[in-house]
């Protein structure tokens, strides 16, 4: 069975002398300057070890959610669960928050999207939702999307793909491809800009990465998104070590509910299949693609995700590595989500100038 490790990943062995690092201090946080040279180009990953002085509060916060979690994650989600996770928030129990700011419009292909513009728009963030493929919505997070909005300048476009079991890949795919390739076409008559970013959280960090590459390889369209944001993705859905040792541990997500959700996703295919470079995008070509912001927490079991996936991109890589933060850290009220939400507005606000 072939597996991505971390040497034919691209993460540097000892005495590999076409990588080069500098250690250095960042506003606090431990930073790894990493140079990779190729035959034609240099490319830097930049490791940002952070929120070491709250790890405390996070490790709690991460033992209390385990204490209150059921026995083990649902796997077997049936109709009625389904509806009831779609119907709350991501992470909740409650219906998300509808702000009168967000607007719902129907973009080419017919795909529903929900736009935020504040009073000054600099770019458009084509964003792509969370929630295992199956469940959240472009109206989950819009108190998140509009402080982002307002705090970098930016018109926030997020998309209500299709979800699984019901539209089995490639549908939710093919809806995020259709978003990208209408804001490629009509930014700069709605928005007023071409400065295009994107990203996403979780199923929709995977889905960013999928949507670069089908513009790539499907429309010849390279450089017109400057920057990608992408929050603890899964990068190969056959499964990286880290995913496959996590095991049963209630912080969200674990080994089991992962299989879960790739099995609602693409239904009756092997790891073999799931390799594939159109599903699995750890194991595409990724040249051509713009500079990406990579976060993860180190009690994630996507942790290895993000990490091989940083070693393979080829244009400059900004990795956040977030002290005791577990899968979806950033919906929960904790000071290393309100930290990483400036960060993310800052890189945003000049990403791509």
């Amino acid at each position: 069975m072939t597996q991505v490790t971390a040497a034919a990943a691209g993460i540097p062995e000892k005495g590999d002398t076409t990588w080069s690092r500098a250690p250095a201090t960042v506003r606090g946080m431990t930073t790894t300057r990493t140079t990779r040279r190729a035959t034609t180009t240099t490319t830097t990953l930049r490791t940002l070890r952070t929120d070491q002085d709250c790890l405390a509060e996070t490790l709690k916060f991460n033992e209390d959610f385990a204490a209150a979690a059921p026995a083990a994650p649902r796997t077997d989600l049936d109709a009625d669960a389904l509806a009831r996770l779609r119907r709350n928030r991501l992470g909740g129990d409650t219906p998300p928050v509808r702000l009168p700011q967000g607007r719902d419009r129907i973009v080419a292909g017919g795909v529903p999207v929900r736009v935020f513009v504040p009073e000054c728009v600099e770019g458009v963030y084509l964003h792509l939702h969370g929630g295992g493929w199956a469940f959240g919505s472009a109206d989950g997070q819009d108190e998140r999307l509009w402080r982002l909005a307002r705090a970098a300048r930016l018109a926030v476009v997020s998309v209500d793909y299709r979800l699984a079991p019901e539209h089995p890949f490639p549908a939710g795919p093919d809806d995020c491809a259709a978003a990208a390739r209408w804001l490629v076409r009509h930014a700069a008559a709605e928005f007023g800009t071409e400065r295009l970013l994107i990203g996403g959280e979780s199923a929709g960090a995977h889905l960013s990465v999928l949507t670069l590459l089908r513009l790539r390889d499907e429309d010849g369209i390279t450089g017109a998104f400057r920057a990608a944001n992408l929050l603890f993705g899964a990068y190969d859905l056959s499964m990286t070590p880290s995913q496959r040792r996590f095991g049963v541990r209630r912080l969200l997500t674990d080994t089991e509910s992962l299989r879960a959700a790739y099995e609602r996703l693409i239904p009756g295919t092997g790891e073999e299949r799931r390799r594939s470079p159109g599903i699995s995008p750890l194991y595409a070509d990724l040249s051509g693609l713009p500079p990406v912001r990579l976060v993860v927490g180190t009690e994630d079991p996507l942790l290895d995700d993000s990490l091989f996936l940083a070693a393979r991109w080829q244009a400059p890589v900004e990795l956040g590595v977030v002290a005791g933060a577990m899968h979806g850290f950033t919906l929960f009220p904790l000071t290393i989500t309100e930290r990483e939400q400036r960060r993310q507005e800052e890189y945003l606000a000049a990403a791509g100038r």
